[in-house]
């Protein structure tokens, strides 16, 4: 059996390292002065995010491996399991990482803000790709709060440290944003891809054997993290992923209430809703009309 190193605490996790903890809530880790190391897969109780400086082969991050390149950031939320079993080699693992504990953020408007950086959960395989210029601001940013935590702590520590992870994270999503444009060929084609899933979930019978299209089932299909695919379709169409999926519903149940022979309710399963009142709602929001409406005007 595999074996998963539980790390609740940030200590937890200074200690299988080996180093002294500066403060209980919060670490910045240079890992070229750490000692070699086993590798062993983690369970984080704590949010991640690591800089690797050298190509460090297949990483597993969940249950699948990919490829973890020089000058990539990848981001850990509290619960997910990262690394790779223990073969009984030693590696000397290099780059940086900034370690935070949800508790440190009690309180702090960063706290309410966390739910806006989608990118703790997308997959690894969907890391950030810095330039040159982008790993030198990152790389700034953990010094300073890493200059921070080996001052004394007082008062103004918390605000100073946390305002200092949120202008970090805030670089994150520029440098995500920045991505998604210079990828963009990569996401037309998923936008395709999608586009052509939605089509066809409508002409079988998915909708009334699995229900209503979800974000969920289309990024799956695309072999993409929910919140990965969601941020792509935004930056795409101007459209969440949700609202994208709901206008094409919309659009294919016009078609079916063109039918006269067939009842709202039955176009309403036919769609894959369980409640035909339901479906009457959604068509009302976004068509600016009831179903039955739509059908004596058309």
């Amino acid at each position: 059996m595999t074996k998963i190193l539980k790390l609740d605490s940030i200590q937890d996790y200074l200690h299988f390292l080996g180093i002294e903890t500066l403060h209980s809530l919060i670490s910045v880790i240079d890992f070229s002065t750490v000692k070699p190391l086993r590798h062993i897969r983690k369970n984080y109780g704590f949010y991640a995010v690591f800089l690797k400086d050298v190509d460090c082969g297949n990483l597993q991050y969940g249950r699948n491996y990919y490829d973890y390149q020089e000058g990539t950031l990848v981001f850990v939320s509290p619960g997910q399991i990262v690394g790779n079993d223990d073969t009984g080699e030693e590696y000397q693992f290099q780059g940086w990482a900034l370690l935070f504990h949800p508790d440190l953020l009690r309180g702090t408007s960063l706290a309410t803000r966390m739910k806006e950086y989608t990118f703790f959960s997308y997959e690894a395989n969907e890391s950030l790709h810095m330039s040159e210029r982008e790993r030198h601001i990152i790389l700034n940013c953990l010094k300073e709060i890493k200059e921070e935590l080996e001052h004394s702590i007082d008062k103004h520590s918390r605000s100073i440290i946390t305002a200092n992870i949120e202008v970090f994270l805030n670089h994150c999503m520029r440098f995500y944003d920045r991505q998604f444009v210079t990828r963009e060929y990569v996401n037309k084609d998923t936008l395709s891809s999608f586009e052509q899933l939605l089509n066809s979930y409508f002409e079988t019978s998915k909708p009334e054997t699995i229900g209503l299209p979800s974000v969920q089932y289309f990024a799956e299909q695309l072999h993409l993290s929910p919140n990965y695919f969601g941020d792509l379709i935004k930056k795409e169409t101007g459209k969440t992923a949700q609202e994208y999926i709901q206008l094409k519903l919309i659009e294919k149940s016009k078609q079916k209430l063109s039918d006269s022979t067939k009842t709202v309710n039955e176009v309403a399963y036919e769609l894959g809703f369980k409640y035909p009142h339901h479906f009457s709602r959604l068509f009302k929001k976004v068509a600016g009309c009831s179903p039955t409406d739509f059908r004596s005007q058309n």
